[in-house]
């Protein structure tokens, strides 16, 4: 391997880092920006208080858009193989969410119901194909 090449590939994986990275700082701000906004105008009750299930699938409906959002981020963003990085953000995706529902399971009602990070872990593949599918779409 030539010192260009080994370059030319650092390169590479710096990029394919930075897409699926400014991806999930997005849907982090996206997601925790929303929450903000909706407990502060009184939709959600206060920080630490239980919410409704209602109100636990107006959070899902926003994190799957949002979770699909940055996996079209990450396609366009990709230097190459734009849905495999789009699947690999939404592995990592499923892992987070599995810590978080594991961390969260039982540790009572403000943690929302059982559904919930159970949601968020099956739907992080689909959406991370959903993204990618959408990114790479051909016009006409």
């Amino acid at each position: 391997m030539t010192a260009g090449t080994e370059v030319a590939q650092r390169r590479q994986l710096g990029r394919s880092v930075l897409a699926i990275g400014v991806a999930f700082i997005a849907v982090f701000a996206l997601s925790l920006g929303t929450d903000v906004l909706l407990h502060a105008t009184g939709v959600y009750p206060p920080w630490g208080r239980s919410m409704s299930d209602g109100l636990f699938g107006l959070a899902t409906a926003y994190r799957l858009t949002y979770g699909t959002f940055g996996s079209w981020m990450t396609a366009r963003l990709a230097p190459s193989r734009p849905m495999a990085h789009s699947l690999v953000g939404a592995a990592i995706g499923t892992v987070l969410a599995t810590v978080g529902a594991v961390v969260t399971w039982n540790k009572g009602p403000e943690f929302g119901p059982h559904w919930y990070p159970l949601a968020l872990v099956v739907t992080a593949i689909p959406c991370g194909w959903l993204g990618a599918v959408i990114a790479t779409r051909r016009p006409g």
